[in-house]
């Protein structure tokens, strides 16, 4: 207990002076790592350059210190960075991952500060990155830092893994799937791997998969003073997305786990987004189109998802005659006219969520790190969606998540973080150190 106690003491607490500036360098290349393509493709190593800055002095590559730096990169600009504090005992092994160096968008003309430039006030620290994920990026950085600074003896590798490309999935092949891929993250498999990438300083112990759905709707247009000659597709993908959805939550319903879990809301199945061709008041339009998407816990398989939703549309265009009509001229075939309407639907890329191993080592250390730092602990789930993890579980990875900005200004305007609570993030992942040195 004196050489964890040790550990404690060295590792110390959060350094405001170090830390502030540095996440100051990383808000201001936000801008340029906002993540939206094909408009918006983000230079990763512009995030990259900062930290190497910070950890070089202390890097076997300048001979100032212990720490390993492998800078991988895939696409040019869009690098991810591997830093690993080597221990004593070979195969001894913990992990700080998932903290991503790109962003989401932010509109300028709709904040109420600049979100390009951290800002200070009072203890928050604002802009576009402080909650998620480049606050994460600066404290991490710093423990790591603080490793090779002090050089304490541990039994444990300490790796930290900054990724490219994780806050949009239409390039691939960039981020920590390539790193999996190549097999650079293999090692971290003998010890807990915690993701540092949720919010509220609360082990987030099991996410949610999405599956992006369009649902396309083809009727006939016509004058609609004679609605009797149309079919009119609104009504129709009204009708249709009423029967998707009383299906989908029938054969999705509230699951057991989701409780242990503590789940906010059960697996969902809705629509977010509308759109039509255009047209005057007074037609009914040909087409339309209804988006949305699922929100699948963790305890159902979103393979089995995808075949239920086409096998639905597919039986409501067998059976258009069936659906619920509006209204007394209403209708979905013209049979003088030969005319049906019709539905398809297509998926945009899926990804299943995660329920953490509760039973697993890693989960341990972070509750009691948790419960000593912050005060309390109470792990929670939601159906928003991480990606990558699954997978990485899936490989044989003892995935943990955790993180330390704030839930309410994730992916919001006018995002911000609390400095206290990244003080306390860094105190948790002392702990876990700490703790896995026994």
């Amino acid at each position: 207990m004196a050489g964890c106690s040790h550990v404690k003491e060295t590792l110390a607490e959060l350094n405001r002076d170090s830390f502030v500036p540095l996440l100051s360098k990383l808000i201001g290349e936000s801008k340029f790592v906002q993540n939206n393509p094909p408009e918006l493709i983000p230079q990763e190593d512009r995030i990259v350059k900062h930290v190497l800055d910070s950890l070089l002095p202390f890097s076997t590559t300048t001979g100032g210190g212990p720490l390993l730096l492998n800078h991988v990169t895939y696409f040019p600009g869009r690098g991810n960075l591997i830093v690993e504090y080597p221990g004593t005992h070979p195969g001894k092994v913990l992990s700080f991952v998932g903290c991503h160096m790109d962003v989401v968008t932010a509109n300028p003309n709709d904040w109420e500060f600049d979100p390009f430039s951290l800002s200070i006030n009072g203890d928050d620290l604002r802009g576009r990155g402080t909650t998620d994920c480049l606050g994460h990026v600066a404290l991490v950085t710093e423990l790591m830092k603080k490793l090779g600074e002090t050089k304490p003896e541990l039994k444990s590798t300490v790796v930290a893994v900054f990724i490219a490309n994780e806050e949009n999935s239409a390039i691939s092949g960039v981020g920590v799937d390539a790193l999996v891929k190549d097999g650079l993250l293999d090692k971290l498999k003998n010890g807990p791997l915690f993701w540092i990438d949720t919010a509220d300083k609360q082990p987030c112990i099991g996410t949610g998969g999405m599956i992006p759905w369009k649902l396309h709707v083809t009727g006939k247009l016509f004058h609609s003073g004679l609605a009797h000659k149309a079919i009119n597709p609104l009504e129709l993908a009204m009708e249709a997305l009423k029967e998707i959805q009383t299906r989908f939550y029938r054969d999705f319903p509230p699951h057991p786990k989701e409780e242990v879990y503590g789940f906010a809301t059960p697996s969902t199945m809705k629509p977010t987004q509308w759109s039509y061709p255009g047209g005057g008041i007074n037609q009914i339009p040909a087409e339309c189109t209804i988006s949305g998407d699922v929100r699948l816990t963790p305890f159902y398989n979103v393979k089995d998802v995808l075949e239920k939703l086409q096998k639905y549309v597919d039986d409501i265009n067998e059976n258009i005659r069936k659906l619920e009509t509006r209204g007394p001229v209403s209708k979905y075939v013209l049979p003088d006219e030969n005319l049906r309407g019709s539905l398809t639907i297509s998926f945009d890329e899926a990804m299943s969520g995660v329920a953490c191993d509760l039973k697993s080592r890693g989960f341990d250390v972070l509750c009691k790190a948790t419960e000593e730092v912050v005060g309390h602990v109470k792990p929670y789930s939601i159906t928003g969606s991480l990606p990558l993890i699954r997978e990485l579980q899936e490989e044989g990875f003892d995935v943990q998540t955790a993180g330390y900005g704030l839930m309410k200004t994730y992916h919001a305007k006018n995002e911000y973080c609390l400095f206290a609570d990244m003080c306390q993030g860094y105190r948790v992942f002392v702990s876990i150190i700490t703790q896995l040195e026994d």
